[in-house]
This record gives structure tokens, C-alpha cells and sequence, in this order.
């Protein structure tokens, strides 16, 4: 008789199990079902982004201060881990601008240093992740997210400047950087200029030719043309590199160095090994674990935090495009186990990025498998061609990462800002302009200040006093104890201390939650009632406030289900009845 209810206990904790192993391997929901169609689609997109992203990693590693080789060894680890943990489609990680930008400002472009924080920054976001805390990630408004972004496009584009013109010796402080570029541009090589800015042109012509094939004013192309167009255009940071590296190599081969090159890389695949917890100063100093960490400051806290910002904001808007849903906590779980394994093969800290995913989704992606493609075209790159990056015009990186960045310089938002709540543009101007001071303090500025905002709302909350007779004061939004003094200081000013003393209508429909201190305060409030011989009645209380009310035993303490009940209650004086 006992068999039974066993068996069941099994077979449910059974499929618990399985339904709790397929949550934290999102790859057990969709290789079951895997097509021979969905394979060709992966390929195909695979293989476009995996193009995208090789000539993007190089050319992110020099925004980050780091030798190229390093873009690629932070490109490739991301698109085997996605593909485990991921629950997006769509997303790729790997290197991008801003964390690129974030962190050569906390390790100034020391390798030894950068892989360590890849490694820490993974490690935060996994215990994020873990411990259900991707909620923090809210408090960043939208108007913070928006300054920064774009004076870190403006930094970043504005840095790539010296290596478009073949200038050397620029400082990396953003206003020195600016002064030195301008007084050294009759040091410009003209090589270098001639070359960044027939690249720029060129990748700016590519991009509006494949934006106008998706607009109604569209040339009429046939269907292949159409194909080859968008081919072409998805795929020109490659053939920029690539046409401008030939052209390196040709005037090298005749002997005339015209053109800043990217120079000698280490050959071949990273080795797998733990990364370094200590470093070594030119001068044979020895700089302990805590001590970088300590160097490291506020940005071992704004790093994970960015990189998770921009990768589920990616996530959540194609999902939204392609109709299907994503796990935010999941998330967290696969950008910290790609730092943290990344680490373990010289790769500084990756997220999300916007624009190789919008290849990804445009070129029909199925499944996360996509990233595995890419990162093999990675790994193929690392292992046989790096000799040919050595010819590799700075010029060309620099058009690509300028052309990257461009979009992000989101004017128009300012404006949007002004109609709908000229506010907003407080902690806006704040990131942006801290920014160009250090980027992490932009961030932690622009946060605070919107804390400050958040703070000041939840202190002063909406309040609306009416004559009725009796006063009837309307709480606009929750109460909570941040609010009870300036609500004290209402009813004191317009009903306590007025002569006569008068009766008040508390209408608590919009309050869900109250707290002790509200409590305390309310019970010193009826007193005063009592003493000055006039009512204080609440209305259209929530079931689970007015149970907090009725458990405090407050004295005096009369409610009615109506605004209307209540004001006849204070005007006849009348006590409610249970």
C-alpha cells in the first residue's frame, strides 16, 4: 500500500530535479530539439559575427591599453560558455568600447593586471547571480546609463583621433589628451591621415548602404545584389582591415614606412593557467593581491556592475524584438563564469555587445550555438593568423572603433529628457560630465545623485489637502518612515496649531506598507488629536495596513471603508463602531 505514494515522491522529486537542472543549464531546453536547419542558420551566423568580431577584439584591446592579441584572447570564451548558460539567442559576448574604456581607467593597460580583474569582476557577478541580486542592477536609471554612455563615446572616439593622424606621446587624461592632439597636429603623418580617413569614409558608406536596404527608399536591387550588399556592408570592419593592411604591407615591401602598423604579437593560443594574484614593478617591486585590489578602488565594484548592465539590457531588447523570454539571474550566471574562466586564458572582463548581437539576430541565429562558430574563427585567428596582424594600420582600428562608437552619442535624448521630466537631466549632466574626469566616478556620481532624487521622492511624497469642512489630506503615493515627519509636519501646520483646532480625513488608498516608525508617529498624532479635542479618522485603508493598525492597539484610532463616511464621522463626532 506504501508503494504508491513512494513511487510518486520519486518520480516529482524526479522531475524537479530535471526541471532545476535545465534552469541552470539552458542548453538541456533546446539541444533536444535541435534541427539540421537551425545548424546551417548558427553556421551561417557564426561565421558573419565571428568576422565582425576579429578586426573589433583587436582594435578594442587598443582602447583598452593592452597589446592586440589580448582583444582575442577575451573574444572566444564567451561564445562556448553562452552557449551552456545563456538564454538569450542572440546575445555574443566578448570585448567591447565602454568595458574596454572602464577598464584601462582602473588598470592603466598592465595585462598582468587587467586578467586579475577579469577574474574578480566574474567572481562578484557569479555571487550576484547566485545569490539573486541582478535587483541592484534597477537602481541604475536610465538617465545615468545614457550620460555615460556617451561621453564614453565621445572618450573613446576622441582617444582614437591621435592614431588616425600618426601622433605620439598623447597623454590618456581626456582634457590633457584633447590640449596635446591639437598642439601636435602639424606632427600629423600624412600616411596615416590620408589612410583613417579614406577608412572612415569608406565604413560610413558601407553602414548607410546597409540602413537604406532596410528603409522603404531603398534602391531597387535585385535579390542577390540585395544579399551581396548587406554581405558586404555586415562584414566591413574585415575587408577595411584586411584592404588596409595590403596597402601597409605594399608600401612596406618597397621600403617606404608611411603608415603607424600594430607591430609584433605573440603567435598562437594563450596558455590555460590560473591568473596572476601578484605583479612585478619595473623596478622589481613585488605588488601584493591586496594591494591591487586596493589600487583597483570603485571600479571592481562599477566593472561588474556595467558589464551586467549593458548585457541584459542587450538580452531583454531581442527578446523583446524576437518574442521569447530570458532569465536576468541566468544572465549574470553566464557573464561571471566567462570572466571567470576567461581569466584562465589572459581574457580582461567582456559583456554583452549591442552591435555584433544585432549581427547575430539579422543574420537569423537559432540557438546560442552561433557563438561556438565564432569562436572558432577566434581561435583559427589566434593560431594562424597573427604574423598578418602585424601589418595592421592603427588608422584602420581606430576608423572601425570610431564608427563603432558613433551611435552611442545619443543627442536627442536630452531633449526627450526636458518634455517628460526635466529632472532626469540632473544625474544625466552629472555621469556625463564626471566622466571625463574618470569614468567609474561618472558612474558612482550620476548613481548617487539619482539616489539622492529617489531618496527626496520617498521623503516628500505627493501630499493633497482639500477643505471639506474638516481637512481632508490625500497621500499621493506609499508612506514609509522617511515620510512620517514631513506628513507630521502637514497635519501640525494646517490642523494642530491653527485656532481653532481641526478635524482630519486621512485618505490612505494609495499606502500598502507602513512601518514602526510610522506606528510611533500616528500614535503621538491621535494624542495630539485627543488633547486639542478634534478627530484624526483614516479611509480606505488596504487590508493588510489596516491589520498592521488594528495589531499596533492604537488608541483612538477610528476608520471608515469611504472619504465620504469619514468626513460625516468628523464632522458629527461620531466614534466608529465595530
Amino acid at each position: 500500500m506504501m508503494e504508491q505514494p513512494l513511487m510518486g515522491r520519486d518520480l516529482a522529486r524526479g522531475c524537479c530535479s530535471c526541471s532545476t537542472l535545465k534552469t541552470w543549464l539552458p542548453i538541456l531546453s533546446w539541444l533536444p530539439r535541435y534541427k539540421l536547419k537551425w545548424l546551417q542558420m548558427d553556421v551561417l551566423a557564426g561565421l558573419t559575427v565571428g568576422l565582425t568580431t576579429v578586426p573589433q577584439a583587436l582594435a578594442y584591446a587598443e582602447v583598452a591599453g593592452l597589446p592586440v592579441q589580448y582583444g582575442l584572447y577575451s573574444a572566444f570564451m564567451g561564445g562556448f560558455i553562452y552557449t551552456l548558460l545563456g538564454t538569450s539567442k542572440d546575445v555574443t559576448l566578448g570585448p567591447t568600447a565602454i568595458m574596454s574604456l572602464l577598464c584601462f581607467s582602473v588598470v592603466g593597460g598592465q595585462p598582468c593586471r587587467a586578467v586579475l580583474l577579469s577574474l574578480l569582476c566574474g567572481l562578484i557577478q557569479a555571487a550576484m547571480a547566485l545569490l539573486r541580486l541582478g535587483f541592484l542592477l534597477d537602481f541604475i536609471s536610465f538617465p545615468v546609463i545614457k550620460g555615460f554612455t556617451c561621453a564614453a563615446a565621445i572618450t573613446i572616439g576622441f582617444g582614437q583621433v591621435k592614431n588616425l593622424l600618426g601622433l605620439e606621446g598623447i597623454p590618456h587624461e581626456f582634457f590633457l589628451q584633447v590640449y596635446y592632439t591639437f598642439y601636435k597636429i602639424p606632427e600629423a603623418r600624412i600616411g596615416d591621415v590620408v589612410l583613417g580617413l579614406l577608412c572612415l569614409a569608406l565604413l560610413v558608406m558601407l553602414m548607410f548602404m546597409k540602413t537604406s536596404l532596410g528603409s522603404g527608399n531603398a534602391p531597387a536591387y535585385s535579390r542577390v545584389a540585395r544579399k551581396l550588399v548587406w554581405a558586404v556592408a555586415t562584414m566591413r570592419n574585415a575587408l577595411v582591415v584586411v584592404a588596409a593592411s595590403f596597402v601597409a604591407f605594399s608600401w612596406d615591401a618597397y621600403g617606404h614606412h608611411v603608415f603607424t602598423i600594430t607591430g609584433k604579437t605573440s603567435q598562437g593560443l594563450p596558455p590555460f593557467r590560473p591568473p596572476p594574484t601578484s605583479d612585478t614593478t619595473a623596478n622589481g617591486t613585488v605588488v601584493t593581491f591586496g594591494e591591487i585590489v586596493e589600487d583597483f578602488g570603485g571600479g571592481l565594484a562599477v566593472i561588474p556592475f556595467m558589464g551586467l548592465l549593458e548585457s541584459i539590457a542587450i538580452a531583454k531588447a531581442f527578446a523583446s524584438q524576437n518574442d521569447y523570454r530570458i532569465d536576468a539571474n541566468q544572465e549574470l550566471l553566464a557573464i561571471g563564469v566567462t570572466n571567470i574562466l576567461g581569466s584562465f586564458v589572459s581574457a580582461y572582463p567582456v559583456t554583452g555587445s549591442f552591435g555584433r548581437t544585432a549581427v547575430n539576430s539579422q543574420t537569423g541565429v537559432c540557438t546560442p550555438a552561433g557563438g561556438i562558430v565564432t569562436s572558432v574563427i577566434v581561435l583559427l585567428s589566434l593560431a594562424f593568423l597573427m604574423p598578418a596582424f602585424y601589418y595592421i594600420p592603427k588608422a584602420s582600428l581606430a576608423a572601425v572603433i570610431i564608427c563603432a562608437v558613433a551611435p552611442m552619442v545619443d543627442y536627442q535624448v536630452v531633449a526627450k529628457m526636458w518634455r517628460i521630466r526635466k529632472l532626469d537631466l540632473l544625474p544625466f549632466f552629472v555621469t556625463f560630465l564626471m566622466s571625463f574626469w574618470e569614468v567609474q566616478y561618472g558612474i558612482m556620481g550620476g548613481v548617487a545623485v539619482s539616489g539622492v532624487l529617489l531618496l527626496y521622492n520617498t521623503a516628500r511624497p505627493q501630499i493633497k489637502v482639500s477643505d471639506h469642512g474638516v481637512l481632508l489630506i490625500e497621500l499621493g503615493s506609499g508612506l514609509s518612515f522617511p515620510a512620517t515627519e514631513y506628513l507630521s509636519h502637514i497635519i501640525h501646520s494646517q490642523a494642530l496649531q491653527v485656532s481653532p483646532p481641526r478635524s482630519v480625513v486621512l485618505d490612505c488608498h494609495h499606502v500598502s506598507i507602513i512601518d514602526y516608525t510610522v506606528i510611533s508617529e500616528l500614535r503621538d498624532l491621535l494624542r495630539q488629536f485627543k488633547l486639542r479635542e478634534v478627530g484624526l479618522v483614516f479611509s480606505r485603508l488596504q487590508p493588510s495596513v489596516l491589520e498592521v493598525l488594528q495589531a499596533a492597539d492604537l488608541q483612538d484610532f477610528r476608520y471608515t471603508d469611504s472619504v465620504e463616511a469619514a468626513l460625516l464621522l468628523t464632522e458629527s463626532g461620531n466614534r466608529l463602531s465595530d
